[in-house]
């Protein structure tokens, strides 16, 4: 088999080490081919500004980049058999339309830095996706919890019925997970925001590099200016990412869970929409939560994802090791999955239906027993004395419950400060401000 290698010599590579080496790489480069093509366009636009490519080289090999960069957009971009990673596919379609111009790309840089600022645009792109999608379900949550935040439903402990909660609290509580969770997706994108370009092989380069010039056209807010650890980051910077999505994965999980048990005949608290629910071969009344079980599963994947990326990075000395190509297997799907079940719980709860006559059933009258022992204490009682009256009520049978309640404090059920977490989640979301980015990449690519 010919193979196209950047660093080939004289030396070929027997057909074993060839696949054993190369692995999934060419399948996962397809993830990061149109962002080292906007890499490219910004280091050749460096590269001429320091009188190592003419204007006229330049312009030819933006031109034919771009149309690389379209080819990317509409799914055609293919990496050719025996083409070892997207570096050398794209060099190679270059060197095919321009010749000897198209091997100029590669001055000033290495496949290290190269596939570093690759992740990190990819990283970027998914970042804005995710924060979207959360938005979104965010905003349905909200919603729900303003619509029934009036209907009551009981709260759990240890399994057993304790207090009075409602679906105000329920959804409302889901939605605050949700901004804490972003905070963590801020954190990510400020890390991933920063350009590692003109890092080379981790040790820079003797070419007068503009790495500034690079990091603005690319939309970073600044770059990893040391040149070794903008090498450390590899590794470092997917498992950011990957906490920030598992705490993401975390209330996803949580609430696919609740959503199960609350759906079930034993409870009968929500209904799900028909259209998410599956059949059974052979019980007909069977109507099985199937999007959320399967959401609760890939959620629980997702949340072993940082340990995966530790444990392949794990104790690497500094400098570039082959051990950082494996994480790309296990990182750059899982965006993917994570996606997929954002979008599957924003559709569920826009259309999941609520019971409101949960508390007819006498089952739940303990709920309320804390609502009399704090009316008698208000009344004067000392509150043990209280505790110890409305318990022996309980087991005497003589407990009748008022159903009427008044919360009134701060995140209570009669004061869900849902325009409070609402103006939380509004605040982090300002905080990526994705339009230098957008914008950035809009420059480069017109």
């Amino acid at each position: 088999m010919n193979t196209t290698k950047l660093w080939t010599k004289n030396v070929q590579m027997t057909a074993e080490i060839e696949k054993f080496t190369v692995g999934r790489d060419r399948e996962m480069d397809l993830y990061l081919a149109k962002y080292d093509v906007l890499g490219s366009m910004a280091h050749i636009t460096m590269l001429e500004t320091i009188n190592l490519l003419t204007k006229e080289e330049l312009q030819l090999l933006l031109q034919e980049l771009k149309a690389i960069y379209a080819q990317c957009e509409r799914g055609e971009f293919v990496i050719e058999e025996g083409v070892e990673d997207v570096h050398s596919q794209v060099e190679l379609m270059l060197t095919r339309k321009l010749g000897d111009i198209g091997k100029k790309i590669h001055s000033g840089r290495s496949r290290n830095d190269q596939v570093l600022v690759d992740l990190k645009l990819f990283i970027r792109d998914q970042i804005r996706e995710l924060a979207d999608l959360v938005k979104n379900l965010f905003d349905e949550l909200i919603q729900q919890s303003n619509r029934y935040k009036d209907v009551l439903m009981p709260g759990y402990t240890h399994l057993q019925v304790a207090m009075p909660s409602s679906f105000g609290l329920w959804f409302g509580a889901y939605a605050e997970s949700l901004v804490d969770d972003m905070q963590y997706l801020l954190a990510a994108w400020k890390i991933t925001n920063r350009n590692p370009l003109g890092s080379a092989a981790g040790y820079g380069s003797s070419f007068p590099l503009n790495r500034q010039l690079t990091t603005d056209l690319l939309g970073f807010d600044s770059m990893d200016y040391n040149v070794i650890y903008a090498q450390m980051g590899r590794g470092k910077t997917e498992r950011n990412v990957a906490f920030s999505m598992a705490t993401i994965a975390g209330t996803l999980a949580k609430l696919a869970f609740d959503a199960c048990m609350f759906n079930s005949q034993n409870f009968g608290f929500v209904k799900l929409p028909a259209d998410c629910t599956t059949g059974s071969s052979i019980m007909p009344h069977k109507k099985n939560p199937d999007v959320f079980e399967l959401t609760r599963a890939k959620c629980n994947k997702l949340q072993s994802l940082p340990v995966t990326v530790t444990m392949i990075m794990n104790n690497l000395p500094v400098g570039y090791f082959r051990d950082l190509q494996i994480i790309k297997e296990v990182f750059l799907p899982a965006f993917d999955d994570l996606k997929d079940c954002l979008q599957m719980a924003t559709y569920i709860i826009n259309k999941m239906e609520v019971n409101p006559h949960i508390l007819d059933n006498p089952i739940y009258d303990p709920i309320f027993s804390v609502e009399e022992v704090n009316r008698l204490a208000a009344a004067g009682m000392p509150f043990r004395d209280a505790y110890k009256k409305v318990g022996l009520d309980i087991e005497a049978g003589n407990f009748t419950p008022d159903k009427h309640i008044h919360h009134t404090h701060a995140g209570s059920i009669g004061n869900l400060c849902n325009d409070k977490i609402q103006a939380l989640m509004d605040d982090v979301v300002n905080g990526f401000k994705f339009e230098k980015m957008e914008q950035a990449i809009k420059n480069l690519t017109l």
